[in-house]
């Protein structure tokens, strides 16, 4: 026994002898903890810049806007107009149009700052559309501010019913609005699908409801203390996190969790199999799985914790939030779990009369046979399917747009569409350029004229003076989609080089505005791309080297999940960009998937390392040990694999594009990494490697006494899961 399994053995004594002490302290401070802690959505946000480093040029123009006019900040939106029999505008439905925009600010909620409809502006050239300038108070992410969009959407479709006229509301604070919306359906959408599709699994595996509800409830409840956890620091630490965490949570949790309590369970009923005693197969299990446990959900957190060294606020509060999650988790998997086991006793698998009793044979056996015998063709083939998947990264583009990550009929989006009909595309959020410094007028329109001449550049909006004088806001109205891609290469490329040298002497210039604000954000992620996944891919060997005491293991097993991190972008890249048309995958997916993949993937590596090493110090040569490995940890990672794969699965029907693609990436790489790379190359190439594979340890080698009669005396019972 090594010293990490005598303090899991330890443990499970523990838990064991007083396991009703252990299931009322949890409960107890499961209770303080949820019934005082602050809501999560308390500091829950979707505003993306809000995420960005105080060095960011957005973030430094909206500074210098809000001090340079203060009674002209806050959000805006769009309402844009149509006739319903899509013919043009007459000057009846003008004067209607200027009557609404009079309602609204006879009517306005107190955080609307007006309404502004010019007939000889607002009006597209060929007539089709037309738009209402909104101009709020504050930003998009109060409560207030959200009540008034859905008041001012109300007022609208009131006064222009039976009109002949229909109007929806676009911009971003009716972006905001529709976003949250949409990620609280997904929210609840994806929870009930977890949830039944882990019970639904759990029973066929199983063939017992106490067996399928024990995770469900013991994830349940760790859920519920994660968030308290996270809400209880966001508000210690004054951090918020993205709408996206309650969801990625949920199937965090209830995904990792459940493998965790799998792995448990597996090892479990392998010993009750072998004719051990309740109590006893619960210490047992706790001793042989509780390393490879607490190894993964490290690597997890590890993985998770790195996101601290990014640059954008997103990241950073994202990492720590699901570390916590995933700590709880390991906390409850080797201690509340245990002891609810304990305390069921043979009960745990009831009502089924199969569960205890061991198979003739299983599938995995057959697959660890061949393993074995063809570790070189096995090895070449696994490889070969996922480097060509692999090679759809070449094509990959990250998609920034938040109105492109929202479902297709929402009001947002569908105004977008409509005011691209008649309208320069960047009409829905001009970009400001702000001039800072004392400049004459003249000099002023010179500098306006110079931005209006940039190629992209539709046309410029009439420019505001700060009451000193010293700050002119030239906003600018760009002819592409100000949050694709040309829009945010234009914004900090060629206009942002053009301001400066158009910039009159002894002034300064700052591009700001939501554009500007994205491209931040793009130069932000791709600096935390490239620190993050070194130093995630550097912590992931670490802790394979501590656990397994090898050099040479850790690089092979990490060099292996990166690949299936690669082949599973690859592959969504295709789908979605190549297959569905979109104009990129949303630009956290890279990020998301590495850490999700590689740590997940690492999960099950470790338990399957961690068996293929165990039975080697039986006794078996490398490759009756890689069989031995495939037979009895391929069970219990193919049953985990399939149910986080569900769990991310169930992201598919969320109607979210962003969930989707989440959904989607996440599933195919827990399949690539769970059954091409953790059940066939892990221990095709530990076969070929043989006892070189754990150099310059020396933990593969059988202890002194004869590993056969070991074995034997360990497993009187053929333990085939």
């Amino acid at each position: 026994m090594t010293e990490g399994a005598d303090v899991f053995a330890a443990i499970g004594r523990g838990v064991t002898r007083r396991p009703w002490l252990v299931i009322l302290g949890w409960l107890a401070a499961a209770a303080v903890i949820i019934l005082t802690a602050p809501s999560l959505s308390s500091i829950t946000t979707s505003d993306q810049s809000a995420f960005l480093p105080s060095s960011a040029e957005s973030v430094r123009a909206a500074v210098l806007a809000k001090q340079a006019f203060p009674d002209g900040g806050g959000t805006t939106a769009v309402i844009v107009a149509k006739r319903a029999d899509s013919r043009a505008l007459t000057a009846a439905d003008s004067v209607m149009l200027a009557g609404l925009a009079q309602r609204l600010n006879a009517g306005r909620p107190s955080t609307v700052r007006g309404v502004a409809f010019d007939p000889t502006r607002n009006v597209a050239p060929d007539r089709r559309v037309a738009l209402l300038a909104v101009q709020f108070t504050a930003a998009p992410e109060r409560p207030d501010v959200q009540a008034a969009v859905a008041a001012l959407r109300h007022t609208t479709a009131d006064t222009l019913r039976g009109s002949g006229l229909t109007a929806g509301m676009t911009g971003q604070a009716a972006i905001v609005v529709d976003n949250k919306r949409a990620f609280t359906d997904a929210e609840k959408i994806v929870t009930v699908a977890t949830v039944a599709l882990i019970v639904v699994l759990l029973l066929l595996i199983f063939r017992s409801p106490v067996a399928a509800l024990l995770p469900l409830l013991a994830v349940g409840l760790v859920f519920g203390v994660s968030t308290a956890l996270v809400a209880a620091a966001g508000h210690a630490f004054g951090f918020t996190v993205g709408q996206e965490l309650p969801t990625m949570l949920t199937v965090v949790l209830f995904g990792i969790g459940t493998d965790y309590l799998l792995f448990l369970l597996f090892r479990y009923r392998e010993r009750r199999r072998a004719g051990d005693e309740p109590a006893d197969a619960v210490v047992a299990a706790v001793e042989r799985v509780g390393e490879a446990i607490a190894s993964a959900a490290f690597a997890v957190i590890a993985a998770f914790g790195a996101l601290v060294l990014a640059t954008l606020g997103f990241f950073t509060t994202l990492g720590p939030a699901l570390a916590i999650g995933v700590a709880v988790m390991l906390a409850a998997a080797l201690t509340l779990v245990p002891a609810v086991v304990t305390v069921l006793g043979r009960w745990v698998f009831w009502p089924s009369r199969s569960a205890l009793r061991a198979p003739r044979a299983t599938r995995f056996a057959a697959v660890g046979r061949v393993v074995a015998r063809r570790p070189g063709v096995v090895i070449v083939a696994s490889v070969a399917l996922l480097g060509a998947l692999a090679s759809g990264v070449l094509t990959f583009k990250p998609d920034f747009d938040p109105i492109g990550q929202l479902p297709g009929g929402t009001e947002a989006t569908r105004a977008y569409q409509d005011l691209k009909t008649g309208f320069p595309a960047g009409a829905l959020n001009p970009t400001d350029v702000y001039l800072r410094g004392s400049a004459p007028p003249a000099q002023v329109a010179a500098f306006v004229a110079r931005l209006a001449k940039t190629p992209g550049v539709a046309a410029p909006l009439p420019p505001r003076v700060s009451a000193d004088g010293r700050v002119v806001d030239v906003p600018l109205v760009l002819a592409v989609e100000p949050y694709g891609s040309r829009g945010l290469d234009l914004a900090s490329g060629p206009l942002r080089d053009a301001a400066r040298v158009a910039a009159p002497a002894g002034t300064t210039v700052l591009v700001g505005g939501q554009t500007m604000a994205f491209a931040d954000i793009r130069a932000a992620t791709n600096r935390d791309l490239g620190l993050i996944f070194p130093v995630a891919g550097a912590l992931f060997v670490l802790i394979l080297a501590l656990l397994l005491r090898s050099v040479l293991a850790p690089l092979y097993l990490v060099g292996m999940v990166v690949l299936g991190f690669a082949a599973t972008l690859g592959a969504t890249t295709w789908l979605f960009q190549d297959g569905l048309g979109h104009a990129g995958l949303a630009f956290s997916i890279p990020i998301i998937l590495y850490l999700f993949v590689t740590a997940i993937g690492t999960d099950y590596n470790i338990l399957v390392t961690a068996r293929l090493r165990e039975e080697i110090r039986e006794g078996h040569p490398p490759r009756r040990a890689a069989a031995l490995a495939v037979e009895h940890a391929g069970p219990s990672v193919a049953a985990a694999a399939v149910i986080l794969a569900g769990t991310f699965g169930a992201l598919l029907l969320s109607g979210v594009p962003f969930f989707t693609e989440i959904g989607f990436a996440v599933t195919l790489g827990i399949v690539l990494v769970a059954f091409v790379v953790s059940v066939l190359l892990v221990p095709a190439v530990t076969a070929l490697a043989g006892h070189a594979a754990w150099w310059p340890g020396r933990r593969d080698r059988a202890p002194a006494r004869h590993a056969l009669t070991a074995h034997a005396a360990r497993h009187p019972i053929s333990p085939k899961v």
